[in-house]
């Protein structure tokens, strides 16, 4: 923990909201209506906006730089170092545009996250629940790698840590449904009820822990003949889910944990993807798992439909070298995108 005087000379002082337009437009941000945009800063702030100019920012030209995650110390990569100036002709406007076009895609992801989060705690509920009422406390019902083997570093295996989350969370919950289970039935509850506590998290490392036949017979009615691809789905959606929940920014991330794809050959949408480092790095592909498996949970859903009409409001940034490429979307995705599947 800092002390007092290691606080007192931490290089990043506070400063008033004036203070941090002014800045922007020492480092070239075009600045068209003051108090609009100290508006903005209020609102919104300072760290959160700035995570949407950072792209406006200038690079240096490639500079070699000792690669400090390597083994070898002579080893050097070269890296372009983000400047503090903003690129010519960058706007405060800009980025709240690109702020705005963000939060409204989140929005539309929580959508169907939630409509997807819904039917897959039902089915999988269904599935276990055919096995025992209380499967979920069943180690024998899972997969080895999740019920029997021991984790190196906690010394318990990921069920009886699935099993902690999940007390927890029938603890904490306020629902009528698990009161009245609670007080006429008693506990442990029947998996049918319990499952409506679940969280995207508990759902997917569930599925993950599950038996292969059963997996399987699930992502079966997705489309998919590996289970094992789909829980990789499962735990990206997942992922995609707490991004939006927390109001991250989601346009350009980068996607570390990358979920398993099918061959083309199982479904043809994936074509693009297979052979793109990029675009599988990006977020589009995940909107495009979400729809995947939307069509099949609620093949209605006007959902495609809206997201495209949203991509394609994506503000224009040409000027900044800007565009949906960013998200990971191929020259022709408007094109494949199709609303009814």
């Amino acid at each position: 923990m800092r002390n007092r005087v290691e606080l007192a000379n931490f290089p990043k002082p506070w400063k008033t909201h004036t203070d941090q337009l002014d800045l922007l437009i020492a480092r070239g941000m075009i600045i068209t209506d003051r108090e609009r945009a100290l508006d903005y800063l209020k609102r919104i702030g300072y760290y959160r906006l700035s995570g949407y100019w950072f792209v406006f920012r200038q690079r240096s030209e490639p500079v070699c730089l000792l690669d400090q995650q390597c083994r070898k110390p002579k080893k050097v990569r070269m890296e372009r170092i983000v400047l503090d100036e903003f690129l010519a002709n960058s706007t405060f406007q800009n980025a709240v545009d690109l702020y705005v076009f963000d939060k409204k895609l989140r929005l539309l992801m929580l959508d169907a996250l939630e409509r997807i989060e819904v039917a897959l705690r039902a089915e999988v509920a269904h599935k276990l629940g055919q096995k025992d009422p209380f499967a979920y406390l069943k180690p024998e019902l899972f997969h080895e790698s999740f019920s029997v083997k021991l984790d190196k570093t906690s010394c318990v295996t990921a069920h009886h840590d699935w099993l902690g989350k999940h007390a927890r969370l029938i603890g904490r919950s306020k629902e009528e449904f698990v009161r009245h289970n609670r007080q006429k039935y008693g506990l442990p509850l029947p998996i049918w009820v319990a499952c409506e506590v679940w969280d995207f998290g508990a759902l997917s490392t569930l599925f993950n822990g599950m038996h292969e036949v059963d997996q399987d017979d699930i992502a079966h009615r997705y489309g998919l003949s590996n289970g094992r691809v789909f829980a990789t789905w499962l735990r990206s959606l997942n992922y995609l889910r707490n991004v939006c929940a927390h109001h991250s920014r989601l346009w350009n991330r980068n996607i570390v944990d990358q979920p398993r794809l099918p061959s083309a050959a199982e479904q043809a949408w994936v074509a693009p993807f297979l052979d793109d480092e990029h675009m599988r790095a990006r977020c589009f592909m995940l909107l495009r798992i979400t729809k995947h498996l939307l069509a099949v949970v609620n093949p209605r859903s006007s959902w495609p439909k809206r997201v495209k009409k949203h991509l394609l409001s994506f503000p224009n940034l040409l000027h900044l070298g800007l565009d949906l490429r960013s998200m990971g979307v191929s020259e022709d995705w408007a094109t494949d995108w199709h609303d009814g599947q």
